[in-house]
């Protein structure tokens, strides 16, 4: 039985000469990379790729600098991580730079571009136009870095075809007709509790597949529905709970240091 190419025959053999249309034709590289790439975005852990968004904040702000290369630990102190955590997450995008050079800061900025999906737009939808929605619909941050808000939507009679960033705010009852109209991805709840999960409802109707949550509330979705949720009040109570912990440590050194002064010595 003859060997496959690239396999000997059996000690000493050397394999089959390839043919001329093996060294003419050109292996389809796209095809085998893009799966690979998918692969490797399924394998980062969730904190490794919320620490990717922060070095592509650095990186992006370097390149604005003229800055074009960077090392590890360059890097890593200005996304405040250590150079060997930062040195692992960008292995899982197949980054490892070069020795005594560091990092391409543009072409680290397009791997990560690519595993976070940012090669294309993301349309945002929000949801709630408060005071919070007002903030989201009219900050400038978002289009600059590929989520450009396309679809803004409310209850309120009074604000209903009123223009709030540039654009007019739409009823929630067209919530799946706009955004699918509009290819939104990504819906932005910013409702009072008890409406999230109805608004939620809405977004998933229309096709949205990515929700980002401001509600105090758990919302239910399906399997293939990803929600991110932003407690404000829990931060905070975290940040109290860091304080509360540091003014335990230093009344815990000052009995200690009265304890120790107190003690006389013969």
């Amino acid at each position: 039985m003859a060997a496959q190419r690239g396999q000997r025959n059996g000690v000493g053999d050397t394999p089959p000469a390839p043919t001329a249309a093996e060294l003419t034709t050109p292996i389809p590289r796209v095809v085998a990379e893009v799966p690979a790439a998918r692969e490797r975005a399924r394998a980062i852990p969730e904190a490794a790729v919320a620490r990717l968004a922060v070095y592509l904040r650095v990186l992006s702000g370097m390149q604005d600098g003229g800055v074009g290369s960077v090392s590890s630990e360059e890097l890593s102190a200005a996304a405040g991580v250590n150079s060997a955590k930062l040195r692992k997450d960008l292995s899982y995008i197949g980054s490892y730079g070069t020795r005594g050079v560091g990092y391409e800061v543009a072409v680290l900025i397009e791997e990560i571009e690519r595993i976070l999906g940012l090669t294309r737009k993301q349309s945002v939808a929000v949801v709630g136009i408060g005071n919070l929605g007002h903030a989201l619909a009219n900050y400038g941050g978002f289009p600059g870095r590929g989520f450009p808000v396309t679809a803004l939507f409310d209850v309120d009679p009074d604000l209903i075809g009123v223009p709030v960033g540039g654009l007019p705010v739409e009823h929630i009852d067209d919530i799946p007709t706009i955004c699918a109209e509009r290819e939104v991805s990504i819906g932005v709840i910013a409702t009072p509790p008890p409406a999230a999960q109805a608004v939620c409802d809405r977004l998933v109707e229309a096709g949205v597949q990515c929700i980002l949550n401001f509600a105090p509330v758990v919302l239910q979705v399906p399997d293939h529905v990803e929600v991110r949720k932003v407690d404000l009040a829990v931060e905070l109570q975290v940040l109290s709970f860091h304080v509360a912990r540091r003014a335990d440590n230093a009344a815990a050194i000052e009995s200690l240091n009265g304890q120790v002064n107190g003690v006389i010595v013969s």
